[in-house]
């Protein structure tokens, strides 16, 4: 019977998987849910006021912006792309004119901080939010020839995906499917990290590092095994984003 529900759960998600751009909503959402309960007092009262210029809007809500109003301008911020095999980031040959998701959250951060103009600075919150949890999927910060995983196609259950879509969102409602307090455990685990400083280059060259493993790309045919292998490795990116787009926003309101 556990068989059936795992191989039913896996094929509801497949079915709703695309070739999506970053993490789903659902995985944006939950890294804005962390990282508002670890701000500071101060950070609090400072992000509330750039918030109270959408009336009803909170970090989580404005989590998928970037996403919503992307345009060709903006698409590389989203993504690194490493040659394969390295995983050292060098911003000339990985980033030409500053295009691509960590000098993009360097930029929106330095706006964050000192710009004068208060939609700007709205504008630059919400890419903050949105790209600190992008650099955060590993398939974000991937092969170029691939294109991020989006070019590896999969079968999962009778259902066509590709690599990056399985990460933005089909694991996860795995594991929401499989357990109703899946989220809420993510929560508590960014709880109980320590937060070490951190740099954005960092989190890409980690992001990489994992897709440089040799287990990472799957048969063509995946199945449940896969999605258990990688369940704490998901958690633990998840978790740390929440807990570093904190330490940002933290940062510009010391």
């Amino acid at each position: 019977m556990a068989k059936h529900h795992t191989v039913l759960a896996l094929s509801i998600l497949l079915s709703t998987a695309t070739n999506a751009w970053s993490w789903g909503s659902d995985a944006h959402q939950l890294v804005a849910r962390i990282a508002q309960q670890g701000l500071t007092y101060k950070a609090q009262q400072e992000v509330q006021k750039l918030l109270d210029q959408e009336p009803g809007s909170t970090l989580q809500s404005i989590s998928t912006w970037a996403d919503e109003t992307r345009n060709p301008a903006t698409a590389a911020w989203h993504y690194i792309n490493f040659p394969k095999g390295d995983c050292h980031y060098d911003q000339v040959r990985d980033c030409p004119d500053g295009k691509c998701v960590v000098e993009a959250i360097n930029r929106q951060a330095d706006v964050l901080r000192i710009d004068s103009d208060p939609q700007r600075r709205f504008n630059a919150l919400k890419y903050i939010v949105h790209l600190v949890g992008d650099v955060h999927q590993p398939l974000h910060a991937g092969w170029g020839e691939d294109r991020g995983g989006n070019s590896y196609q999969l079968q999962a259950f009778m259902r066509g995906s590709n690599l990056h879509a399985f990460w933005d969102s089909g694991m996860i409602r795995y594991y929401k499917e499989l357990d109703s307090n899946w989220s809420q455990i993510v929560v508590q685990q960014a709880g109980t990290e320590s937060a070490k400083p951190w740099a954005v280059r960092q989190a890409a060259e980690e992001s990489c590092e994992i897709v440089r493993q040799d287990t990472f790309y799957p048969p063509r045919t995946v199945g449940s095994d896969y999605a258990e292998q990688y369940r704490s490795t998901l958690t633990q990116r998840l978790s740390m984003a929440g807990s570093r787009l904190a330490q940002v926003l933290n940062g510009v309101w010391p």
